[in-house]
């Protein structure tokens, strides 16, 4: 199945019609999009730069977006809305007759859904200070604003109270709580005041009920609880609704499910719940993860057939997928229909497209989309920097990666882990260890928490810089720190003893990876078995491959190619070509190198057939 087909797929959609040229690229059809039908004039598609961007003769630019999902700005009327609902909030405290609680909290209701959940409850204080009396329903509001402000037991606190008043909470309350429960990660918490509920039977649960519970379970990773959840719910004659199915079809994608996603699907379709773009889109993503390019297709060709439109997030997830294939051009296809049928890319979208162009190389094409953003009125977040960055340092271009890390904070962004990693591991490729350092002492003096690939990170820039006493040193010291490490931290060090010499200490670091509980990869075991062979020491790496197998780890080519090597360099064909044949049986291929030294023995072996033999093996024939 082609990307054209996906492609084309996505014209099927009302409201679009456009042609395909079809051509052959290097054995495989691939499809380019030919002129665009032309808009009303008021519009028309200009393409500059490689970014398609929908311009009109009276307004601007349209103001295109990258994240899957950009929060919308408030209106400019919030802050007034919020002023005027405090001066009616005064006005009825101030008034001569005692004020009407219903009035009041459909007022605090109102102010709620603003999002002031913090000046609500001040109101609420205030209310109590001044002796207004409060019902069931303003303590319920209370609740909801601290559940939304992260601070579920102060809720609890409240449901306290409002028992102490002879109120019976009802289940749009609890509903609330379990939520909050579910948000702050109490789990436990949750699932018990769910049990007591079910239990007690003083309070029926209602569809939004179970719906808040499976909401929780699937964002806890607890999908499969989840469909026990669902099953119940019909048992009990309620019915689960799209909101239920689409939980839990999007955490069976993220779980890599999508067998049993799929299965869903059809099981709605035959209750006669109609799939919506947000479960569409979840299968898509999670196809695409996969490169499942027919489903993806299909599925398309589906929401055609059931009138179900894609949005920004469908396409910014395509966009995203294709850019992770290689087939950037493909990914700009889909930008140009996304925007000709209306939809305008998220900042999730355009950096998609960017970190594409910077995982082939082409910066110059990643800095335009980049520029781009910013000139149609996006501000680039830090995924966004994060991509360039990574991009000008692979191609060792530490200036422009280093501008660009400044103008982060210029910005107003704050750094995260992602982006002192990158920078940090950039300045250790380029041999500016130096500033390395520096970067990684301003990391910690910022509060910024190094991860496990910061000091990975760390560790294999200097040993790579031949600075090998000092990665020692700091592996000491989060040892002694409980800081967390695992074996990718040994095979560096490993590593970077060997080569500079220092086997007894490699040799120590291999025998300590045992005592800490720890098993070595075939990695691990290949840069041992490397440093052994440096040193010349064959018997002992021979033994060390032995051991290796027997401990169900097994060598890769990389594995080979360096034992091999190790005999070569001792010009011990023989046993070299006994591990040649068991490499070539297992399907693993010799470096050029490795072919290289072996051609090398011939003046000194006489054309020796066994040689000649297993060269003509390794080379592979035109």
């Amino acid at each position: 199945m082609s990307i054209g087909a996906i492609v084309s797929a996505f014209t099927k959609f009302p409201r679009f019609q456009f042609h395909l040229l079809h051509r052959h690229h290097q054995g495989t059809f691939l499809y380019n999009f030919a002129a665009l039908l032309h808009s009303p004039s008021s519009s028309r598609l200009c393409v500059c730069n490689n970014i398609v961007t929908t311009t009109s003769s009276s307004s601007s630019v349209v103001n295109p977006k990258r994240s899957i999902s950009t929060q919308p700005k408030p209106p400019k009327s919030a802050s007034n809305n919020l002023q005027d609902a405090l001066f009616s909030f005064n006005r009825m405290l101030k008034s001569t007759s005692i004020p009407s609680i219903s009035s009041i909290n459909k007022l605090l209701g109102s102010i709620v859904k603003m999002g002031h959940y913090q000046a609500v409850l001040s109101l609420i204080k205030q209310l109590h200070l001044q002796g207004v009396p409060v019902n069931a329903c303003t303590i319920s509001i209370g609740i909801n604003c601290y559940c939304h402000l992260n601070r579920v037991n102060f809720g609890f606190s409240l449901l306290g109270s409002m028992f102490k008043r002879g109120y019976e909470p009802d289940v749009v309350t609890f509903n609330t709580l379990m939520k909050g429960l579910f948000t702050e990660g109490k789990f436990s918490e949750a699932k018990n005041l769910f049990i007591k509920l079910l239990g007690e039977k003083q309070i029926k649960p209602t569809e939004v009920t179970y719906g808040t519970v499976i909401n929780g379970l699937c964002k806890s990773g607890n999908t499969k609880i989840a469909i026990e959840l669902l099953r119940s719910m019909e048992t009990l004659n309620f019915e689960a609704d799209i909101y239920c199915y689409n939980m839990i079809i999007g955490s069976l994608c993220k779980d890599r499910m999508i067998s049993e996603a799929k299965n869903l699907l059809l099981e709605m379709s035959k209750k006669g719940i109609s799939p919506d773009v947000v479960t569409y889109t979840s299968l898509i993503h999670g196809l695409c993860n996969f490169g499942q390019w027919k489903e993806v297709t299909e599925l398309l060709r589906e929401m055609v057939d059931r009138n179900v439109s894609p949005n920004v997030r469908t396409f910014s997830i395509v966009v995203d997928a294709l850019c992770k294939e290689g087939m950037v051009r493909e990914a700009e296809d889909v930008l140009e229909l996304m925007i000709k049928r209306g939809e305008i890319p998220d900042i999730v979208t355009y950096s998609a497209l960017m970190d594409g162009y910077c995982l082939r190389g082409q910066m110059q094409e990643a800095q335009k989309v980049f520029d781009s953003m910013v000139n149609r009125g996006l501000q680039p977040n830090i995924i966004s920097y994060s991509s360039l960055i990574n991009g000008y340092c692979k191609k060792r271009r530490i200036d422009e990666a280093m501008y660009l890390f400044k103008e982060v904070s210029r910005k107003g962004l704050n750094h995260n882990t992602v982006t002192y990693n990158t920078m940090v591991h950039g300045l250790f490729e380029n041999g500016i260890c130096g500033a390395a350092r520096e970067l990684f002492s301003e990391m910690l003096a910022g509060g910024q928490s190094p991860d496990l690939c910061t000091y990975r990170i760390l560790l294999d820039g200097l040993c790579k810089n031949r600075l090998v006493a000092e990665a020692l040193s700091i592996f000491q010291a989060m040892k002694n720190s409980e800081i967390c490490y695992d074996i990718d931290c040994y095979t560096i060090l490993i590593d970077g003893t060997s080569k500079v010499g220092s086997l007894e200490i490699a040799r120590k670091l291999f025998n300590e990876i045992f005592a800490r509980g720890l098993q070595p990869d075939a990695c691990t075991y290949t840069v041992m078995i490397g440093g052994l062979s440096q040193k010349g020491l064959m018997d002992e790496a021979k033994e060390l491959l032995m051991r290796m197998e027997e401990k169900g780890c097994l060598p890769d080519h990389f594995t080979y190619n360096v034992i091999v090597q190790g005999y070569l360099k001792r010009s011990e064909s023989d046993e070299a070509i006994v591990l040649l044949e068991k490499m070539l049986a297992r399907g693993f291929s010799a470096h050029v190198s490795t072919i290289s030294m072996l051609v090398d023995l011939l003046p000194t072996r006489g054309q020796d057939p066994t040689i000649l033999n297993m060269i003509q093996k390794l080379v592979p024939r035109t």
